[in-house]
């Protein structure tokens, strides 16, 4: 993980370096810039892969091509041995890799690439960028008269003097040529295809370890971990890396009520980390850090919007956490995507629940990516998300919607079959394996302190007139309202409004409730099967 930045089409290394200096956060190890034809990139490095001599940019031709690249390619070790008889590697890098494949397959090497990733590269006078498939890293672009500027975050945009900055577009590529071109779409839903249960729960068994044993690269002495909320994604990943992992740091954070009781997401982790063998690591943050660490994640964040920065928050203390052990850590974002994990979801007829996912998971680059981009890289952490494996996404748009909310006992299980696939198999506990959902939020505590501080910070006539004053910003809420005064403080330019994502299905109750009791009370899931019919769709 690292932060970029560069221009194209002049050689504007002052602003380059401007824009490097507002990501030292994103690469703490080492920083570097280099000017060719009328183009700098520059590069502030998280040394993860050949932490030695992975310095960027990597250059070759004797200086006329070079790559600069934020993430990880985790099939570089393949690609490197169909590389090395026909070019000589100067590191061992992952995104050395890149650049070589680019040399021999030109722009279409992009879909050779399994991995995350934000990269641009140059070759003589010609020059690519692209943007991994689904958006996990981040990557904006804008103009000035005939230049280009991009970078990592919108914070160094804004040294760029834009009228205007864009989201590069997830699964796309762009060169002088032929502009953006899309090399990725979300497969289109097949959902006819899976009817057979055991089946089913087998590929997605063997697709999900296998995607969560291939984000466990990195260089022996660069430490990985796991966030592990207690919750059935992030505790399932977390199991099946230590396998892997002996002693595998997990880490958890929550609150504490005036009565001494821990929430839920603590009690379960405590469950789910002692089953697995885990060191594990819990912070108790007060409402006092809460409001504190408020105006921090929203200038980090990028953001305004009321469920991101909501979700945000837990994020941001469970990666400070995190980060006092490990440098690489893995996480559960896009599981209720790809499973509807969402109880929204349960309100949706089942021929528009796949519809839906797909939706949410296209929306996901500049919405749960974002954050956990933004709060990861705040600490120098890079987080990976094994569930959004280009596989698992496949996978999952050809299971019927009833194998994914299931009725069940005379209710809905979300993500039935996922909790199916890995029941019986030691992994985790029953407890943990079928808990109910819920936010990251609710099961740390703090649901409602954003809400309850913007409804005494802001009032009816205030929320309406900062909505009626920034046309160009989405401002549904005196909360959103409330953000946005403080985004405002950090990022006052219009021209990165339009960037700006809004997490869209989060209006119904079920999201927003205060919840307990889903490990010591009676919110479980009754998931016992009554008899063989369960075995088949219909």
């Amino acid at each position: 993980m690292c932060g970029i930045a560069g221009c194209i089409g002049a050689r504007d290394d002052e602003t380059v370096n401007r824009m490097l200096d507002a990501l030292p956060h994103r690469g703490p190890n080492d920083r570097g810039i280099h000017q060719c034809q009328n183009m700098v990139f520059g590069h502030t490095r998280l040394s993860i892969v050949d932490v030695a001599m992975g310095h960027q940019p990597i250059l070759a031709n004797g200086g006329n091509a070079g790559i600069i690249c934020n993430g990880e390619i985790y099939n570089f070790n393949k690609l490197r041995k169909t590389l090395a008889p026909k070019f000589r590697f100067k590191t061992k890098s992952d995104s050395e890799v890149i650049l070589h494949s680019y040399q021999k397959k030109g722009y279409e090497c992009v879909k050779d690439l399994d991995g995350m990733f934000a990269f641009a590269l140059f070759d003589g006078e010609d020059y690519m960028l692209a943007r991994d498939p689904i958006g996990i890293k981040p990557l904006y672009y804008g103009y000035q008269s005939d230049k280009m500027y991009f970078s990592s975050e919108l914070s160094a945009m804004s040294h760029a003097g834009l009228d205007q900055v864009h989201e590069f577009p997830a699964g796309h590529y762009y060169t002088p040529q032929d502009g953006f071109v899309k090399y990725y779409e979300i497969p289109k839903i097949e959902d006819h295809l899976l009817t057979d249960i055991d089946e089913t729960c087998e590929l997605i068994r063997e697709t999900f370890i296998r995607s969560v044993k291939k984000r466990l690269l990195a260089d022996p002495e660069v430490p990985v971990g796991s966030f592990c909320s207690g919750g059935l994604d992030s505790s399932l990943v977390a199991a099946i890396a230590a396998k892997e992992i002996p002693n595998l740091h997990t880490f958890v954070v929550g609150m504490e009520d005036e009565f001494g009781d821990v929430s839920d997401d603590v009690k379960a982790a405590r469950i789910a980390s002692k089953h697995i063998g885990s060191t594990h690591h819990e912070m108790l943050f007060t409402e006092d850090e809460y409001y504190e660490a408020l105006p921090i994640v929203i200038k980090k964040l990028e953001s305004y919007d009321p469920s991101l920065v909501r979700c945000a928050i837990p994020c941001y203390f469970t990666c400070k956490k995190a980060a006092d052990y490990v440098t690489v850590v893995l996480t559960g974002e896009g599981a209720d995507e790809l499973f509807t994990g969402y109880h929204y979801m349960k309100h949706f007829p089942f021929d528009k629940l796949n519809p839906e996912a797909r939706r949410c998971i296209g929306n996901l680059h500049n919405i749960n990516l974002q954050r956990a981009d933004r709060m990861g890289m705040l600490f120098s952490l890079e987080l990976r998300v094994p569930f959004l494996d280009v596989e698992m996404i496949d996978l999952s748009m050809k299971i019927p919607p009833e194998l994914k909310i299931r009725e069940h006992n005379g209710a809905k299980i979300e993500k039935w079959i996922f909790r199916k696939a890995f029941e019986g198999t030691g992994y985790l506990p029953d407890d943990i394996l079928w808990r109910y959902k819920v936010q990251y939020t609710q099961g740390a505590g703090c649901e409602s302190l954003g809400e309850r501080l913007a409804k005494k910070q802001i009032t009816e006539d205030e929320y309406e007139q900062i909505k009626a004053d920034n046309p160009k910003a989405t401002i549904n809420s005196p909360e959103a309202a409330y953000y946005f005064k403080i985004f405002r403080q950090f990022h006052p330019q219009d021209s990165i409004l339009g960037s700006i994502g809004i997490w869209t299905g989060f209006d119904f109750e079920e999201e927003r409730e205060r919840v307990r009791g889903t490990i010591d009370g009676d919110l479980k899931h009754n998931h016992k099967e009554n008899d063989s019919k369960e075995r088949k769709v219909a």
